[in-house]
């Protein structure tokens, strides 16, 4: 049997949360040592898991928002360690944990410790390991233009807000993609390249992604000549997308590429995605739609 001690390395502005602290002293309650550690400024998510895992900690928790989510799990990735990671979402839009199926009451996402690990894959950019999706044109713009303050008034809503009030600001983006057996060149509106399925708050730009297949999902939005006609399909739910599951995807663009790679912000004209199998064991509700395998 696996020791019961874990490490949660908790986003520094949910300290005062009553309902984490709840959380954490009913596992506590239940035998489990969970040493909880805040982070402050950037880099200290990564500092903390190379110090939670040079203490032989089996288990990390990450909790906090999408942000830290990644943070966490690229620092393990990059580790390329045995211990294995559980997540507990406290962010705004929290879109890799909902698709995913991990619940966003604390006390149920710490339970999860207690089921057993998932190998899952990671996607990779460069030196850059990251969790759930990159997005590029559409989805990226509206997450750099949503303000803190509206998330906190309207939550996820805020992103749709933003994304609707900013549609005319929009601007196509000219990109040539290319991956085994795949070639795709023209103007985007929006690119989703997803290990996960959502991102900016619920846009399900891949829905059918698994984080254990070892392929990236890719999702490309073209520029139609018509923009209003454009927001009418996508509101009226057709399929307007062009779609591709790949093992690696390079993407190419004069202009430069914006690209969000889980809320980091990412530029240039020339960039290589390519999915790591198994790089995270992961601890996900056994019936998780991201699961190619469940159970």
């Amino acid at each position: 049997m696996q020791e019961r001690k874990a490490m949660l390395i908790l986003h520094g502005k949910q300290a005062t949360n009553d309902e984490v602290r709840e959380a954490v002293g009913l596992l506590r309650e239940r035998g489990w040592r969970l040493d909880v550690r805040l982070t402050w400024e950037a880099g200290d998510a990564r500092r903390l898991v190379e110090e939670a895992l040079a203490a032989g900690y089996p288990q990390v928790v990450a909790g906090g928002g999408d942000g830290t989510l990644r943070d966490v799990a690229e620092a393990m990735g990059l580790a390329t360690t045995q211990a294995s990671l559980a997540l507990l979402p406290l962010g705004t839009a929290n879109d890799f944990a909902k698709a995913a199926g991990v619940p966003l009451e604390p006390a149920a996402a710490l339970a999860l410790l207690e089921l057993p690990a998932r190998a899952i894959d990671l996607g990779r950019v460069g030196d850059q390991l990251f969790l759930n999706m990159a997005t590029g044109g559409f989805g990226s713009q509206v997450t750099a233009n949503t303000s803190e303050d509206l998330k906190k008034v309207l939550g996820a809503a805020a992103y749709l807000f933003t994304g609707l009030s900013r549609f005319s600001e929009l601007q196509a983006a000219s990109v040539a993609l290319q991956g085994p057996g795949f070639e795709w060149q023209g103007e985007l509106l929006a690119l989703g390249i997803g290990n996960g399925r959502q991102a900016g708050g619920g846009h399900v730009l891949c829905p059918e992604a698994r984080v254990d297949d070892g392929l990236l999902d890719v999702a490309i939005l073209p520029a139609p000549q018509e923009m209003v006609g454009a927001l009418r399909g996508l509101l009226a739910g057709e399929e307007l997308f062009v779609r591709a599951r790949l093992p690696w995807v390079q993407i190419k663009s004069t202009q430069g590429l914006d690209i969000n790679l889980d809320g980091e912000p990412l530029q240039a004209e020339s960039l290589r995605f390519e999915a790591v199998p198994g790089a995270l064991r992961l601890h996900l509700p056994v019936d998780s739609p991201l699961l190619s395998r469940p159970g």
